[in-house]
């Protein structure tokens, strides 16, 4: 088969990948020229006994629970569905901030279900990108000819809405994905008519191996991330700072910022600086970002800024010069600045372990050995019936754990009198353990909150919806 894209979108009942659901998936594959290929992919997937989506992401997609259990699919009948239909050679898998939310959301659906959360869009060709920082790149250096929307504050704003309406593109309901899907289609069409030269080469930045080659030869690039304020269009001059962390991620700065008045904070002080959070009142710039080699990050080359670009972005090249140069000297600082990295990759890494993640949320723990990786491919092909028999075969804890939750999901009908007390007992844990405080507790309580502000009709119907799916599944 001939390289396609697929562009793919989700509807969650949430927004943390680790514990909320992919209720919509929609996904449309195009030949390269960005023509659609055939029918495209628009299901509900069945959301679980054991999880309660979050009544203000329903309120934003109007799925109801109801509506996954009427008309959806198995979390495992969908990966079926996804391999037959969606995964085929040479590949690549993209959407609207689908790197940082769908693809997320896809690895966990893919980790609980037994199959390799990573292979998808790595193997046989397959590849992914992100239409939201191409997006950003576009209008920061090669606007022309594309109509860029403000937001009701003013500030420049690229959300897909905006976009879609402002530039007359179909995009018939929002938070749709189908709909979403097509709208992103039709922007991508629009930028590589407008803009072919930037469309193909940040399509071909896209590779991990591309992305390396560019951030770290000892040059300053352009760098269009949401890290970046809008007033500048999301967009700025960086140069990568020391050595690559575990050969997937580099420090960069922001070349804006004088790094002579950071050389004099201790390393204390520039993690505090680093950390502060937007909300805090004392809360600066700070002029340190990671880059992800396989994020597929929209950079450039600088000579790609023309006067235009750069009285747009407010980018003086001579200061960006002299703030390179200055940079170089300042090694004190590129080592304070690493070893505040490795403070903050430790930090985490504490966090992560000593949070009680339940064992749907332990995707990123560590990989699967070869042995557990052909069972569970031999899980996908098994009756029902016979799946607790892999439970002994297992090496991974994790996995051993998943399975009961991976039958009782899936398969139901198939559970024994055992496993059907034990997966009720397990519900009833999850959802009311702390009493007051349980899940089910302040799940119908923000629904009696929300209830009491001022709604729209249909906001009200849905939220009784949710009110009775919270009753329908509360435990004896």
């Amino acid at each position: 088969m001939a390289a396609s894209f697929f562009f793919y979108d989700v509807e969650t009942s949430g927004l943390n990948p680790r514990a909320a659901r992919i209720m919509q998936f929609a996904g449309q594959r195009t030949d390269m020229d960005l023509q659609p290929i055939g029918d495209p992919i628009n299901t509900l997937i069945k959301l679980p006994p054991d999880v309660l989506p979050d009544p203000e992401a329903i309120l934003v997609t109007g799925i109801t629970p109801q509506m996954t259990l009427s008309e959806g699919l198995t979390e495992a009948a969908f990966l079926k569905l996804f391999y037959d239909q969606a995964v085929k050679p040479d590949t690549i898998f993209l959407g609207y901030n689908s790197i940082r939310f769908d693809d997320e959301f896809m690895r966990f659906l893919h980790y609980r279900n037994f199959y390799d959360a990573y292979s998808w869009q790595s193997q046989k060709g397959c590849s992914r990108w992100d239409m939201l920082d191409a997006v950003r790149m576009t209008r920061a250096l090669r606007p022309k000819g594309i109509a860029w929307p403000f937001d009701s504050s003013g500030k420049p704003s690229n959300r897909l809405p905006l976009l879609s309406g402002i530039n007359k593109l179909a995009h018939q309901s929002a938070h749709d994905a189908l709909s979403d899907v097509n709208a992103t289609i039709a922007l991508s069409q629009l930028i590589r008519r407008k803009q072919p030269k930037l469309f193909d080469f940040l399509l071909k930045m896209r590779l991990k191996t591309e992305v390396s080659k560019l951030v770290l030869s000892p040059t300053p690039f352009v760098y269009s991330s949401g890290e970046y304020p809008s007033e500048f269009e999301k967009t700025t001059a960086a140069v990568a700072v020391g050595q690559p962390s575990q050969k997937r991620s580099v420090l960069v700065y922001n070349l804006r910022f004088d790094p002579s008045e950071f050389s004099d904070l201790s390393t204390s002080e520039l993690m505090k600086r680093w950390q502060k959070r937007h909300d805090d009142e004392s809360w600066k710039p700070f002029p340190v970002t990671t880059l992800q080699f396989n994020r597929c990050p929209a950079i450039a080359p600088l000579s790609v800024m023309d006067d235009a670009s750069q009285k747009r972005l407010q980018l003086d090249m001579k200061v960006i010069e002299n703030h390179f140069q200055t940079l170089q000297k300042s090694e004190s600082l590129i080592t304070k600045l690493q070893e505040v990295q490795e403070m903050l990759n430790k930090q985490k890494q504490i966090e992560w372990t000593s949070d009680d993640l339940s064992v749907d949320e332990q995707l990123y723990d560590g990989f699967f050995d070869d042995r557990d990786k052909n069972l569970m491919t031999d899980i996908h092909d098994a009756s029902p019936e016979t799946l607790s028999n892999f439970i002994t075969q297992l090496n991974d804890p994790r996995l051993k754990a998943l399975l009961p939750l991976y039958k009782a999901r899936n398969y139901p009908a198939d559970l024994s009198s055992q496993e059907r007390s034990d997966w009720e007992a397990f519900c009833q844990q999850r959802l009311m353990s702390g009493k007051t405080q349980s899940r089910l507790a302040r799940y119908m309580q923000r629904i009696t909150e929300l209830a009491t502000k001022p709604t729209t009709d249909k906001d009200q119907y849905l939220l009784e919806e949710l009110r009775l799916y919270g009753e329908s599944i509360m435990p004896v």
